[in-house]
């Protein structure tokens, strides 16, 4: 931090700005404190040159738009917007925004402060950017707002501070005709092959950071500046220095190709399983760091506002001309400067073959012209130049005072300055009509950059061409801020700027051409379309005032309707205005899971959900500890609830108009409508033999058919004692149940008696298969008592019941399968279950071995779905796979690239049998069932509080029609599938 410096703002709204927090290319971060409230903030400022750029202005709204859906967790929520002007103003209007304060240092500066981080503190701040990433992702966007100054270290878990390409840039600048330009931090080898980024650029950024913040360097800064370039794309990083338990990771998100990056959840999960707020618990930074953070909260607390409060708000036109002023007295003390177009911001001509049309502003500099200097917070330690010639204005052997982190070693600080990415910024607007009520992402054209090619220039010189709009100028050292109280007055030091940190490669990457920058034989310049702003899935636990907020605008290729949305964490959903399903979303990042048509949010004041079931391709019916509820599968919205359904077991169709719901003391049929109970069959009214029966889950359904197991106790009478000998106790046993029912009939078509299982006494049963004669049913192992356990010697068995009297036929067991080895049929009489690693086919009947695919050492099968003539296979190992019935032969077989062992995916399948649905703990991972292509994956984080649980709920998917609806404890996105 710093004191406030003469020109800068004393008020942002109701916000009295108390000193400068940090400075970047694109704003300025000032600590301020609400006058009605007395809440410490922090208010992000655009620079005023910038900021009456319209391109600008657009872009940087939508930045804060995003952070505004992030908010939560790792993202500090939003307090303060500075209004849209309604009509245009005389000067530069206010542009800022203001978030809650939370103590805490830039990476950047922690690096220089203690040095690189230990294995856990690196862990921890991976896993919390990571479960950012993963949120921006899950939606197909690219967040590119990653930098060791945006990235922020607080006592509970890392800060991100910038959500998109303006809060990272290294530098900004506004070319002729107002279009903006900005300069990145890092660059990935996709960008230097001109390739389009995409998520996996971001995870390349990741490493970066976490390979900066194990060894206090980037990895690929040995060697001469001209060869950088090639670097990057080309060489292995250094990570000798990297912590042996992570080198691994971090070396994988460097890869060069994107494709064998890994996802920012796989990340998550292989950092901290249990959540960076999990592992953070207790406290994760070092001492020292732990001890700057304190006196930077005291050193806050401690701030007042300026004796001299007398400055105008910002954006006023007293501070525009004291602005004007003063620029004009430095242009008259410095003499005048000319600003040609900078060349890393102007496109070639094409018809001209890179030669430039006469134009006065491409003139030869005169020798004795002075050149721009580049603006103190994006310039590095340069390079020393070849010609002194070129830095009168600012020597580049001498760094600024303000370059280097406070109290950093001399052997700390960078040497190489940072990478530059030059690249337009789209605005984020879709130019439709804003009355138009859309879906996520379901907008008539994608959203178009301010030109029809942005490009991408590696700069071939240090500073910036002479007289670019660079900003900002630099500043003269400002008065030291007052030390915290009982902390002894420090000599005063510059603060640091740690905007971008130490870069992979230095600015002048690409040699220029033989005719010079911006000559016939100049460096290249590769067209890279930037992405929009990002546009991540509306956080669950968001409030309902901030999504409401965000569907009045089109943000970046998201355009969300008013209304239109059901992530509402109040407990309320918004009303759609239009019932219609959405077009299918248009995919925008090869390989990303295509846009949701509608996104739900469970209320936080309810309980988690316990089932979820897909009604008639109608409505999803989730049921609770509280009640059953229903949403509009067609638009996400919310239709009913009904307490009568509390801890019910899965929905299902009873006939076309009625939803079945088996609670725990009750059947109940309900309408499809309003929920409203139709029908109401309690189970001490219809098994009046069974008193006190007890419903276990559901075993099976077919039709209108359902199989479940029940229990009750009955009281067995001690018989007749022998004479002279006393009369034993009546003994408690448990009886139990295996029923067939019919939900449209509303009967028990059969019942037969079981053995009963583990305490309480009701056995889990699975149905297998049906066939026309029989069903075959498994039993769950964690419900056999002990003997038969025992009994069993390690071998699972299944059981066979007559179709229509529920006689058992017989029990078998097959091969070696195991008591908890997976197990399906089909309805020709084959049974398929794993077998120790392998996959096995027997005859049902006869348990005959027929054919085995081998699976993966040190892994399992988990349970295989039937399609058609197809197998589809899933294994701990999280291998997916296909293989024919009939023969067992391999057709083939794919990883969804989680690591390690874990459960083995579930599978479903689409409606049309086109798309295989692979879900784990976690992510979801979409196959073409035909040959294994893999076609994206999905993943969502969640929105844990840093304080509360982190979210850990396994993905579920189902499928109706064209869609797939995946779910993630309280979270639910409708994604179109073939």
């Amino acid at each position: 931090m710093e004191a406030l410096r003469q020109d800068d703002p004393r008020r942002f709204g109701r916000f009295t700005a108390l000193a400068r927090f940090h400075e970047g290319a694109s704003a300025v971060r000032y600590v301020a404190r609400d006058t009605a409230t007395g809440e410490v903030v922090l208010v992000t400022a655009a620079r005023p040159q910038l900021a009456a750029v319209p391109v600008f202005s657009r872009r940087f709204r939508a930045e804060a738009r995003t952070a505004e859906r992030l908010a939560g967790g790792w993202v500090s929520p939003p307090v303060g917007l500075g209004e849209e002007p309604e009509a245009p103003a005389d000067g530069p209007e206010p542009l800022w925004t203001a978030a809650a304060y939370v103590p805490a240092l830039p990476l950047a500066e922690a690096v220089a402060i203690a040095g690189p981080l230990p294995e856990r503190a690196l862990r921890i701040l991976g896993a919390g950017i990571a479960e950012i990433l993963s949120r921006v992702h899950a939606s197909g966007s690219v967040l590119q707002g990653l930098a060791p100054g945006t990235v922020l270290l607080a006592a509970d878990g890392p800060r991100l501070t910038a959500f998109g390409p303006l809060g990272a840039a290294a530098s900004a600048e506004v070319g002729p005709g107002g279009q903006l330009s900005v300069r990145l931090g890092y660059l990935t080898p996709e960008q230097i092959e001109g390739k389009e980024v995409s998520a996996a650029s971001d995870l390349f950024v990741l490493g970066l950071l976490l390979a900066y913040a194990a060894t206090g360097t980037t990895p690929f800064t040995e060697g001469p500046a001209e060869e950088a370039a090639r670097r990057i794309a080309e060489d292995e990083p250094e990570l000798d220095a990297v912590p042996d338990p992570l080198r691994e990771l971090i070396a994988s998100c460097l890869a060069k190709d994107p494709a064998e990056r890994p996802a920012a959840g796989t990340v998550a999960a292989e950092l901290a399983l249990e959540g960076a707020a999990g592992l953070a618990r207790g406290g994760w930074l070092p001492e020292r760091l732990a001890a700057a953070v304190t006196d930077q909260e005291a050193r806050v607390l401690a701030l007042e506002p300026p004796e001299d409060d007398t400055e105008p708000e910002a954006g006023s036109t007293e501070a525009a001309e004291a602005g004007a002023g003063a620029a004009e007295a430095e242009a008259a003390e410095s003499g005048p400067e000319e600003t040609p177009e900078p060349e890393d911001a102007r496109p070639e001509d094409p018809r001209t073959d890179g030669a430039r049309p006469e134009d006065p502003r491409a003139a030869p500099e005169p020798q004795d012209a002075r050149t721009a200097p580049e603006p103190e917070d994006a310039r590095p330690l340069p390079v020393p130049p070849a010609d002194a010639s070129q830095t009168n204005a600012s020597p580049a052997g001498t760094p600024p005072a303000d370059a280097s982190p406070v109290n950093a070693p001399a052997s700390q600080a960078p040497t190489a300055a940072p990478a530059s990415v030059s690249a337009p910024v789209s605005d984020g607007d879709t130019g439709e009509d804003r009355g138009t009520t859309r879906f996520l992402n379901t907008g008539p054209r994608p959203p178009q950059s301010d030109r029809p090619t942005t490009q991408l220039a590696l700069p071939h010189e240090l500073t910036a061409p002479p007289g670019a709009a660079l900003v900002p100028a630099a500043h003269p050292m400002p008065p030291a801020l007052p030390a915290a109280p009982g902390t002894p007055q420090q000599p005063h030091q510059q603060p640091s700027h740690t905007q971008g940190g130490p870069a992979p490669y230095p600015a002048a990457a690409l040699p220029a051409g033989p005719a010079g920058p911006g000559g016939p034989g100049g460096g290249p310049m590769v067209s890279l379309p930037l992405p929009p702003a990002p546009a991540p899935a509306p956080d669950p636990g968001a409030s309902r005032r901030t999504l409401l907020t965000i569907a009045a605008a089109a943000v970046g290729g998201l355009v969300v309707g008013g209304g239109s949305v059901a992530a509402l964490g109040s407990g309320d959903t918004a009303a759609a205005t239009d019932d219609k399903p959405a077009p299918k979303p248009r995919r925008t990042l090869p390989g990303q899971a295509p846009e949701p048509r509608w996104i739900y949010a469970h209320p936080a004041s309810e309980s988690s959900p316990l089932t979820t079931a897909v009604w008639q391709d109608k409505l999803l019916v989730v049921t609770s500890e509280s009640q059953a509820s229903a949403v509009d599968l067609r638009t996400g919205k919310r239709l009913w609830q009904r307490a009568d359904g509390a801890k019910g077991q899965a929905a299902l169709a009873a006939g076309d108009d009625l939803v079945f719901v088996a609670s725990p003391t009750e059947f109940l049929w309900l309408s499809p409508k309003n929920g409203k109970v139709v029908h109401r069959v309690r189970y001490t009214e219809a098994f009046t033999d069974l008193p006190g029966l007890t419903v276990g889950r559901l075993a099976g359904s077919s039709g209108p058919v359902i199989w479940f197991t029940g229990s009750h106790t009955v009281t067995v009478k001690a018989p007749k004692p022998k004479k002279g000998k006393k009369k034993e106790k009546d003994k408690e046993v448990v009886q139990a149940h295996f029923f067939a029912y019919d939900i449209v009939q509303r009967k028990e078509l059969w019942r037969t008696a079981v053995p009963a299982g583990r305490s309480p006494g009701t056995p889990a049963y699975r149905v297998v298969a049906e066939r026309s004669a029989d069903v075959l049913v498994r039993q769950d192992a964690v419900s056999l008592t002990a003997a038969e356990v025992k009994a069993a010697k390690g071998k699972g068995s299944v059981r066979s019941f007559d179709q229509k009297t529920g006689k058992l036929l017989w029990t078998k067991k097959y091969g070696a399968a195991s008591l908890e080895a997976a197990t399906t049929g089909d309805e020709d009489g084959a049974l398929y279950a794993a077998v120790g690693k392998d996959l096995q086919a027997f005859e049902a009947d006869t348990t005959k071995p027929l054919w085995r695919v081998e699976g993966s050492d040190g892994s399992w099968f988990g349970t295989p779905l039937i399609a058609g003539p197809l197998i589809h296979t899933t294994e701990r190992s999280r291998l997916v796979g296909a293989v024919e019935r009939e023969s067992g032969r391999l057709v083939w077989r794919r990883s969804t690239e989680v690591p390690g062992i874990g459960n083995a995916p579930s599978l479903t399948l689409s409606s049309s049998e086109k798309t295989l649905i692979a879900a784990d703990a976690i992510q979801v991972t979409v196959f073409s069932a035909a040959d294994g292509e893999r076609l994206w994956k999905f993943q969502d984080i969640g929105s844990a509080d840093p304080k509360g649980a982190t979210v850990s709920a396994p993905y579920r998917a189902l499928t109706f029609g064209e869609t797939v609806v995946v779910q993630r404890d309280r979270s639910f996105y409708a994604l179109p599938v073939a």
